[in-house]
This record gives structure tokens, sequence and C-alpha cells, in this order.
């Protein structure tokens, strides 16, 4: 005999157990929430909210409505981005005068507080101020242009000072520059007497890393004396010594050469002092007849005869910015 499945009724209801039931859980959940005497989440955002300290109502649970997300906005600004900001065409007024050549960062930071720096004819003292291309810049009382940096290399020869410019009418190491268009200034000062290695340029940053006694930079100097050099007294230079304005000492000092010539030594130092070599040897009862930088922060004379000078290469540069960043 055939069995006959007996069809449900729509009409007939699930038991409650049953598995496969959609509706039995929801009967669970129901009977479950009709045990506890909790009071809806209508009931709690309709009831009086406890005071908070500063008077305004504490969240209670359950009123909480998550914002839906938002994609970003590519072309929105954030005021946060460090991108965006460099991207407005803005600089520090600090940076554009050491770009310009007027000073390091520190030092545009002085004459900026001493208001002696308008922009757009308005004296400005703010630390942190910043100019666009557009901005008119003027210190003492000359219009002032955000200027390429350039960076240049001088055989610099005797009777030659370092300095833009001279009360007394002596020659600068400017004057052999002839027509440059951009504004340039020595980096360290060689004395009218001493010839060899100088830079020029008219970025402030590198400037005051290069001159900067914390920096180290390395320079190496052949000194001509008037007398043969003992070598207690080379000893005596790498020791040390106290001079008028502190301790000083030699890192290297030795005979030129193969040392025949006792009266030629090459001295390398890192100290910025004003003519500490000369200043050195005077210490030790010589006198300096010829004194000539032959080294500088990586930087050589080669085939530079004296009076010459060039543009330092990108790979020169680069260097420089390595080797003291």
């Amino acid at each position: 005999m055939e069995n006959k499945r007996r069809k449900p009724n729509k009409d007939s209801k699930p038991s409650r157990g049953a598995r496969g039931s959609s509706k039995a859980r929801p009967a669970t959940k129901a009977r479950r929430s009709s045990s506890n005497n909790k009071p809806s989440k209508e009931e709690n955002s309709n009831s009086e909210s406890r005071p908070s300290r500063d008077g305004k109502p504490y969240r209670k649970a359950g009123t909480y409505t998550k914002a839906p997300l938002r994609k970003a906005d590519p072309n929105r600004k954030s005021n946060n981005n460090p991108h965006t900001k460099a991207n407005d065409g803005k600089i520090r007024l600090n940076k554009f005068l050491a770009q310009a050549g007027i000073a390091s960062r520190r030092e545009a930071d002085t004459l900026i507080a001493a208001g002696v720096v308008k922009v757009n004819g308005v004296v400005v003292t703010e630390m942190g101020f910043k100019v666009s291309p557009e901005d008119k810049v003027n210190y003492g009382g000359e219009s002032i242009r955000g200027e390429k940096k350039v960076y240049l290399l001088m055989n610099k020869p005797k009777d030659f000072i370092t300095t833009v410019d001279d009360p007394f009418g002596r020659r600068t190491v400017l004057q052999l520059l002839g027509k440059l268009k951009e504004r340039v200034y020595p980096v360290g000062r060689l004395d009218r007497a001493t010839t060899g290695v100088l830079m020029l340029t008219n970025d402030g940053d590198l400037t005051k890393k290069l001159t900067h006694p914390k920096f180290g930079v390395k320079k190496i100097y052949n000194v001509h004396l008037d007398k043969n050099v003992t070598s207690n007294h080379l000893q005596h230079l790498l020791d040390g010594f106290e001079l008028e304005d502190g301790f000083t000492k030699a890192d290297v000092a030795t005979y030129v050469g193969t040392g025949e010539k006792k009266n030629q030594v090459g001295i390398e130092l890192h100290s910025g002092k004003n003519r500490i070599i000369r200043r050195m040897f005077e210490h030790l009862g010589y006198n300096v007849v010829k004194l000539d930088r032959v080294y500088f922060a990586g930087l050589t004379k080669k085939d530079m005869a004296r009076g010459q000078w060039r543009f330092l290469t990108e790979k020169e540069v680069g260097q420089l910015q390595m080797k003291q960043g």
C-alpha cells in the first residue's frame, strides 16, 4: 500500500520546537523579553536624563546613531595635510630672506623681530609669517627677490678681503666675479694675506652649517714659516693649548711632502676662530710667511689658478648638503 505524505495545511502553525522554523527563534526572543522588566529603548529615550557636571544631559544607552560613512573628497584641501600646505606656494619669511642671501634663518628671525623687514609696505615682526611669490619684501630700503641658489668655488688670491664691501676701498673677492646676476657672499673668511679655497653662495642655511663649529667642517692649510718647526712643537699643536679666546688644537700637524723642508707644515683643523692658524704659530714663537687653504668641506682648488672661480657641480652641492645635513 503506497504511503501518502500529508501535505501541511497553510493555516496550520509549526510547533515551537520544530527544526527549520523561521518563527521559532523570534518566539523565544519574545518570550525572553517578556520575562524581563527592563524598559524599552523608546522608554529610555523618553525618560528623564541625569544632568552632567556642565549641565548637559548624559547620552543614554541606545540613543547613539552611527554616522554614515563618507567617501574622501579628492578636491578638498585639508588644513592638517603638510603636502597641501607645501603646495600653496608660500614659504616662511625667514626662509625667504635666507634664500635671497640676506642672512641665515636664525639671523633672519632677529631681523624680523627688530622690525626692519616689510612685506607689501607693512612692517612684519611675527615669527612664522609666510609670504607668497607675489608679495613684495623690503629690507634695508631695498626690494628683496627670491633668487635661485648658486654655489661658487674660488681660488682666492692675496690682497683681497672676503667681505661684500669695504669702507676703506680695499679690493674684495666679489670684484673678481664680474657681473653676476645673483647676489652671493663668502662662506667664512680668509684674511687678506691668506690664499686658497673659498666658497661663495646665497644659500643662508648651508652657510650657517658650513661655518658653525658644531658641524666640524674639515679644513686643511699649507703653512710656510720663517724658520724650521721642531717636532716637539708639532706635538704641541696636536695636544692643544690655551689662547686668549679659549683652548685650541690641530687635528693633524705634519711636515709637508717628504718632510725635507721643516719650515712647511700641513695643518688640519675644524676650528673657525679668527686668524687661528697665525695665532697658533705665534703662540709657539713662529711667524707665518705664507698661508694657503688647500681643502674646505671636501672642496679643493685643483686646476684653478689664483683669482679663478667656477660654479660647483650638482654632485658637489649634493655632497655638501648631505654631509652637513
